[in-house]
């Protein structure tokens, strides 16, 4: 079971798609939402969940009070599971949250010409994917981001640490299980 942790939405069960995604576990969203309140940036901010399967995690932002969350899935299947959730989410916070949900390839979606900069951004890809890929995601994302962005990378435990591009700079990681989160955020001259 998939749940909002906190926020407006507090406690509110999730849909999850019907396979081919692995929602980021209450465990592990709790623990990095924790961690972004203590540092005030979940108020407020632009959210992009890369990935989103369920929307789970994005959603979890738009409860705490993110100002905007964009959901990207590819799968159609997944996306619209992220719409249902999106609604479920906003009725149950009584206020309207900007939620949009794109369904999109995270690579062409960061292709697009599109001046809209995000302030935190969570990248949750399937265990599987390539490194080649996931290199990709991070070096278009930086054009993206605004000059005081926080990146969240989840990952199996066994996936080697992204390979950061000049425009972000490696922070801190840490390791829940089988899951390991690593911290970017934007270089100095980026």
């Amino acid at each position: 079971m998939t749940r909002i942790i906190g926020g407006d939405a507090g406690s509110l069960t999730l849909k999850v798609p019907p396979h081919g995604t692995r929602p980021t576990s209450d465990r592990v969203r709790e623990a990095l939402f924790s961690a972004l309140d203590a540092r005030d940036v979940v108020r407020g901010a632009a959210v992009a969940d890369l990935y989103a399967g369920s929307g789970a995690v994005g959603l979890e932002a738009a409860s705490r009070g993110a100002s905007s969350v964009t959901l990207v899935e590819s799968s159609p299947r997944a996306a619209a599971v992220c719409r249902a959730n999106a609604s479920t989410v906003t009725r149950a916070a009584e206020r309207s949250l900007g939620i949009t949900t794109v369904v999109a390839s995270v690579l062409s979606w960061l292709e697009r010409d599109d001046d809209e900069r995000y302030s935190l951004v969570f990248i949750d890809p399937p265990y599987d994917i390539a490194e080649t890929e996931m290199t990709a995601v991070l070096e278009r994302l930086v054009r993206r981001l605004t000059s005081d962005a926080i990146v969240l990378v989840e990952r199996s435990a066994r996936s080697p640490e992204p390979t950061w591009p000049a425009g972000l700079t490696p922070g801190r990681q840490r390791r829940y299980g089988e899951t390991v989160v690593w911290w970017a955020e934007p270089a100095n001259d980026a």
